[in-house]
């Protein structure tokens, strides 16, 4: 038998709040944490959508990433703020913030493998216009890692619909950013196979993510998935055996 697909909505860096036992350290800070470095303006609201589009629950985070970056390894997750705490410090952050999120998440993948399902993992992110001085060339960048069949096949079903919906939309893959770099979809992908996972970063230009066009920006993606989900190959959205071709 065919396995049913899950689909599953995150958002890591759904908002710029600080927990009050880290007040004091991040007093001074109010201009970081509000901008794009703080969190992924417009992400959550996108991820919203996009889980009632699809009629599934938004696991998501409104904890600033300057205390602890949830898309991040352990390692790599301290900001210029908390960098500099003493490791039994930030040892407390990972066990209060970090663990219990990234948690939450591989638990509700592990529990649809576990029933036989294949699992889409959208994880939804915003990117600003402008980084270091340089223009960033895109409003939508799907990252994925293109070494995985199932992976290719959906982006590839959703940059198409995407563009058939606002052929004025900049849609590129793996931009700003590369899909296996270090983030939660490449750890969850370590733990479950190209049948069985398949998890795409969507990224949002802030320009329009929180701009006049922000509502409809919303409803195209969440649209364009539906009808992706509905033309990629059929292995692509139900994790069957077999080869899942890039068109």
């Amino acid at each position: 038998m065919v396995p049913d697909c899950a689909v599953l909505v995150t958002c890591e860096h759904g908002g710029h709040r600080v927990p009050a036992e880290w007040h004091a350290l991040f007093r001074g800070h109010e201009s970081l944490l509000r901008s794009h470095r703080g969190w992924d303006p417009g992400a959550l609201a996108a991820a919203r959508v996009m889980a009632r589009s699809l009629g599934v629950p938004v696991v998501a985070s409104r904890t600033t990433r300057l205390l602890v970056d949830l898309n991040r390894s352990s390692g790599r997750a301290w900001s210029s703020v908390t960098r500099p705490l003493p490791r039994r410090q930030r040892e407390g952050i990972l066990q209060a913030h970090w663990r219990p999120y990234r948690e939450a998440v591989e638990s509700r993948v592990a529990l649809h493998v576990g029933a036989g399902r294949a699992v889409l993992h959208v994880s939804m992110h915003s990117f600003t216009p402008v980084l270091e001085g340089r223009v960033r060339n895109a409003d939508i960048g799907l990252l994925y890692d293109p070494s995985r069949a199932r992976e290719r096949a959906v982006a590839d079903a959703w940059a198409r619909a995407l563009r058939q919906s606002g052929p004025a939309l900049r849609v590129r893959r793996n931009y700003p950013y590369l899909g296996i770099a270090d983030g939660l979809t490449t750890h969850l992908r370590r733990r479950f196979d190209d049948v069985r996972y398949a998890g795409i970063e969507l990224e949002l230009n802030q320009a329009l993510a929180t701009g006049p066009a922000a509502a409809a920006l919303r409803r195209a993606v969440a649209v364009a998935l539906r009808t992706a989900l509905r033309t990629a190959p059929r292995a692509a959205t139900t994790g069957a055996a077999g080869d899942a071709q890039e068109s």
